[in-house]
């Protein structure tokens, strides 16, 4: 659930907020859709655009396309590109980047935009020919031995949206410490006066990513099956849609390789188009980006929907169930996935002697049920999936990223293994195949199996609900929002312990997040890192979905009360 709401009223336009918009106006001439949009700015759209720079943290930069500091647009990226290059010189001698994009509005001229100032700061570049998802990107940093790796895309935000994510040399998002040092640098920068720039030419500062690399990503991917050498029948139909993204070729490639070849794609949403004309909000977490999928799936009565992010780092799912299709959600198939490659890998003799499940704190807390049962230790972290691969690199350097059995994230997001230090759609998806053709020759469907596990560790209702703020008035909203949830709140439950993280708690970094534990639940509030939004997790443990269904919905109308 996603609901708007307004800050007070703007305030008027400032002096300093006058001339950061006239210098934009006699200096960004290097794009004409910026100096079209800035000629015809009134001043709510100047404060909007000009308030603040576009914040960047651990997930780099996002926003809104357009003009102006807070906004993405060949100015934002040049800046972001500048620091990080200086960062980097910082650190590494004789550096290399990697660069891929998605097919979002401008990420192709984002991504060169980017390869030209790095190398204009002599830091090699490998970028990809074509557009290629994040965990390729991952991947192309461990592969080539990389410092640092950038992928532009906003993932699954509104095609308004574009962004620009950080990666480390393990190939890993950057996390909190890095984020900081780069920003410093970046605040360094004047976007018009301090950036670099060089013509994008392929040659010697800028190179081609091979097809090498690719084709050893595939490889990769086709290893992770926990029923390797295992026989069943692999003619389930499959319906798929990349969401106009960039999951068409490595999907298919994949699941086709390994023997799955009754797949249907959706034709309106195969190709990569950045304006996602039939699905506005491209996320496979949200029932409308889902819809024309179910659609082909009846016409060509498929058994499975599978649908990818534009970015194809989330992957989403539909299964039949009777004559209607069952959605289920980021929780239910990772739980689905863990149960499943645990008990997988024990009859197989393919489980490591100390096996290791990474799981967010957001994440429902049956997955560390599930883990226990099968002797495998939980690791729990904060929001994001860098946070995830920040443990599996822990891992690798002690020499125990084989322990790492499986991570996933209740947005839909899921890894199997240390290949990659992000979570891996094109994995997901041919999990998902793996693991629903398996059952089928068993007689079993993932809804039953579902049910058999809520049978054996207690009914869960997870939700998620989001809270719009836009702009100035709305960030400082959020702000207030979050202080009245710490100094007074009610659920119509009894609260057994409160944890704020804002602090740094149980050796996790310090972040604006709290979790309350409820009695039979929990409840998590936090901003988004990415998006103006204020979101909500509900997590209630119940004998029966109807019971949970009572209660979480008493906890959301008390929630909303704090939203007003």
């Amino acid at each position: 659930m996603d609901k708007k709401y307004r800050g007070e009223d703007r305030p008027v336009l400032n002096v300093e907020l006058r001339e950061k918009y006239n210098t934009w106006l006699e200096n960004a001439t290097e794009d004409k859709d910026l100096i079209l949009e800035l000629k015809n700015m009134d001043e709510a759209s100047i404060e909007d655009s000009f308030y603040r720079d576009l914040a960047f943290g651990t997930g780099g930069l996002r926003g809104v396309i357009g003009a102006g500091t807070n906004r993405m647009n060949v100015y934002s990226v040049g800046k972001a590109s500048q620091g990080l290059a200086n960062y980097i010189n910082a650190h590494y001698t004789a550096p290399s980047i990697a660069i891929s994009y998605d097919s979002r509005i401008k990420s192709d001229l984002f991504s060169k935009v980017a390869a030209g100032v790095f190398a204009a700061n002599d830091i090699h570049v490998y970028i990809y020919p074509q557009l290629m998802p994040t965990p390729l990107l991952s991947y192309a940093v461990r592969y080539l031995g990389c410092s640092a790796g950038v992928m532009v895309t906003a993932s699954h935000n509104p095609s308004k949206y574009n962004g620009y994510k950080v990666y480390g040399a393990d190939g890993c998002q950057i996390t909190t410490e890095a984020a900081k040092e780069i920003l410093g640098f970046i605040e360094k920068v004047d976007v018009f006066a301090d950036v670099k720039r060089s013509k994008f030419e392929i040659g010697e500062n800028i190179e081609w990513i091979g097809e090498d690399v690719y084709t050893s990503f595939v490889e990769q991917i086709k290893k992770q099956t926990p029923v390797a050498g295992e026989i069943f029948d692999k003619s389930v139909a499959i319906v798929y849609s990349p969401l106009n993204g960039t999951g068409l070729m490595p999907v298919t490639r994949v699941l086709e390789e390994c023997g799955y070849k009754n797949i249907t794609i959706v034709k309106e949403q195969e190709q990569p188009d950045g304006n996602f004309p039939t699905c506005p909000y491209p996320n496979p977490e949200i029932r409308e980006a889902m819809e024309l999928g179910i659609k082909y799936a009846k016409e060509n009565d498929a058994e499975l929907l599978l649908a990818t992010d534009p970015d194809c780092d989330r992957c989403g799912i539909a299964v039949k169930d009777g004559d209607e299709y069952k959605l289920l959600t980021g929780n239910e198939t990772g739980l689905l996935l863990l149960d499943w490659i645990c008990e997988r890998r024990i009859a197989n003799d393919t489980m490591p002697k100390n096996p290791v499940l990474v799981k967010t704190i957001v994440t429902s807390d049956m997955g560390e049920q599930i883990a226990d049962h099968y002797g495998v230790k939980t690791v729990n972290v904060l929001t994001g999936f860098k946070f995830i691969g920040e443990q599996i690199g822990l891992l690798e350097k002690n020499n125990r990223e084989d322990d790492y059995i499986f991570g996933f994230e209740e947005s839909y997001g899921y890894l199997s293994g240390s290949y990659v230090r992000d979570k891996d759609a094109v994995d997901a998806a041919f999990l998902i195949c793996e693991m629903f053709a398996w059952y089928k020759s068993k007689g079993i469907s993932l809804v039953e199996k579902l049910d058999q596990l809520y049978k054996e560790y207690g009914y869960r209702l997870n939700t998620l609900h989001s809270y719009t703020f836009e702009g100035s008035a709305g960030f400082e909203k959020m702000k207030g929002i979050m202080q009245k949830f710490r100094c007074q709140v009610v659920f119509g439950r009894k609260i057994e312990k409160i944890l704020d993280y804002k602090g740094g708690l149980d050796g996790l970094p310090k972040s604006d997040v709290l979790k309350f534990i409820l009695d039979g639940g929990s409840v998590v509030v936090r901003p988004s890192g990415t998006e103006p939004k204020l979101k909500v997790y509900i997590s209630i443990s119940a004998a029966s979905m109807e019971k949970a269904g009572e209660i979480e919905q008493g906890i959301s109308k008390q929630i909303e009360e704090y939203m007003k």
